[in-house]
C-alpha cells in the first residue's frame, strides 16, 4: 500500500469513528431546554377542600307503590248485614247472637264497640285461626328524598331524609270475598318521613353507566292520622339497585328500583290483642347527584380554556368551560367532541356540505 492509500484508509475509519459517536450522543443527550423551566410544579388543593370535594349530594323523586296485608289469625270476625265487620277476641262467648266487645275499625286507629247484637242465621262469622284471615289493600306514593354521600373507593356511606305523600287503597278481605265487607280507611291521604343510614357499593362500569347496590336503613313516621298512643313501630329496610349515568364530573343522573320492607302494630285499647300490620313497598326513583369540584373555578372571565390548568402560579384551577350537565375529560377538553355536519340529520350523508 502506497502513503497516499495508507492515509485514505486513515482518514475514511476516523470519519466513521466520529459518525457513530455522534449518533450514540445525540440518542443519549438530554433536551438542552427543559419544561420545568416553563411549568411550575402544581400544588395540591388543601384539605378543606379535597374533603368538601368528596361529598356526593343527591336529590330523588319517583313513584312508590305499597302493599298493606294485615293479619287477623288471631281474632274472630263477624259481617252483620249492611254494616262494618266486627273483630274479637275468639274466646269471647257468643252465644245467645251477642258479643259483649269487639272493633270495627283496625287501621290507622281502633274503633270499640259493646254489647253488638247479631243474628246467627243471616250473619256470617268466621274463626281466623281455621283461615287465612286477614285484609289487604294498595296504596300510592310520590316521594320526595335529599342525601348526602361520601365515596372510598368504591364503598358508599351517607344518610338521607325523605318526605312522601302517600293516598291508602280500600281494604278488601283475603277470604270469603262474596261474605266479608271491605272498608276504606277514614282519610284521603298522608304524610310519611323516613331517617335513614345510607350503605352501597358500585359494583360494575360500561363506559360511563355505572351500577350500584346500596341499602337504607332507619326510622319512618307515619302522619298524623295515625294513633301514635295505639301504634308501635320498628325500623325500615330499603334495597335497591341504581342506574347512573355520568353526564360530567361533577353530574350524573340515576334510576333507582328498590323494595321497602316496614310493619307496625296497633294495640287494640281496653284488650291485649294486636293486629300485625304489613306495609312493604316498591319504588321506581329518579334523582341527579353532584359533587363539589376539588379544583376552584379559573379566576380570569375570559379564559376559555377547556382543561384543568395553571396560570403563572402554582395553583391548579378548573375551566370556565366546563358545564356541570356535560361530559368533559378534566385533561384535554370534550366541550364540542362532535362537529354539527355529523349529528342529526347529517350523520348518514357522506358529504354534507
Amino acid at each position: 500500500m502506497t502513503n497516499q492509500g495508507f492515509l485514505r484508509f486513515f482518514l475514511l475509519t476516523a470519519l466513521c469513528i466520529l459518525s457513530c459517536k455522534d449518533v450514540v450522543y445525540a440518542q443519549e443527550e438530554k433536551p438542552s431546554i427543559p419544561l420545568d423551566y416553563f411549568y411550575a410544579d402544581p400544588q395540591p388543593s388543601s384539605a378543606f377542600r379535597k374533603l368538601l370535594s368528596k361529598l356526593h349530594f343527591s336529590f330523588e323523586t319517583g313513584y312508590g307503590r305499597t302493599f298493606y296485608r294485615q293479619d287477623l289469625s288471631d281474632f274472630s270476625l263477624l259481617q252483620r248485614v249492611d254494616s262494618l265487620p266486627l273483630i274479637f277476641s275468639p274466646d269471647l262467648n257468643v252465644a245467645g247472637g251477642n258479643v259483649s266487645a269487639g272493633h270495627d275499625y283496625w287501621f290507622n286507629t281502633a274503633n270499640p264497640r259493646t254489647d253488638v247484637n247479631f243474628n246467627t242465621n243471616d250473619d256470617f262469622l268466621v274463626n281466623g285461626d281455621s283461615v287465612d284471615l286477614g285484609y289487604r289493600a294498595g296504596g300510592t306514593s310520590i316521594p320526595l328524598a335529599g342525601m348526602i354521600h361520601v365515596e372510598f373507593d368504591r364503598y358508599i356511606i351517607g344518610g338521607g331524609f325523605m318526605f312522601e305523600y302517600h293516598r291508602p287503597g280500600t281494604f278488601r278481605p283475603t277470604v270469603f270475598e262474596d261474605r266479608i265487607a271491605s272498608f276504606d280507611p277514614n282519610f284521603g291521604s298522608a304524610f310519611y318521613k323516613k331517617y335513614f343510614l345510607m350503605l352501597g357499593a358500585k359494583v360494575y362500569r360500561y363506559q360511563l353507566w355505572l351500577l350500584s347496590v346500596d341499602s337504607r336503613i332507619g326510622a319512618y313516621r307515619l302522619g298524623r292520622n295515625f294513633d301514635r298512643d295505639l301504634v308501635q313501630k320498628g325500623i325500615f329496610v330499603n334495597l335497591g339497585v341504581t342506574f347512573e349515568r355520568e353526564l360530567s364530573e361533577y353530574f350524573s343522573a340515576y334510576i333507582r328500583p328498590s323494595f321497602d320492607f316496614k310493619n307496625y302494630t296497633l294495640s287494640l285499647p281496653e284488650s291485649n290483642l294486636e293486629v300485625n300490620h304489613s306495609m312493604n313497598a316498591v319504588y321506581v326513583g329518579l334523582g341527579i347527584t353532584y359533587r363539589i369540584p376539588e379544583h376552584p373555578k379559573c379566576f380570569i372571565k375570559n379564559c376559555t380554556t377547556q382543561i384543568n390548568h395553571q396560570h403563572g402560579n402554582s395553583q391548579v384551577y378548573r375551566s370556565r368551560m366546563h358545564p356541570i350537565y356535560k361530559k368533559q375529560n378534566p385533561h384535554h377538553g370534550e366541550n364540542y367532541p362532535n362537529l354539527i355536519k355529523y349529528k342529526g340529520k347529517n350523520k348518514k350523508k357522506m358529504h354534507p356540505y
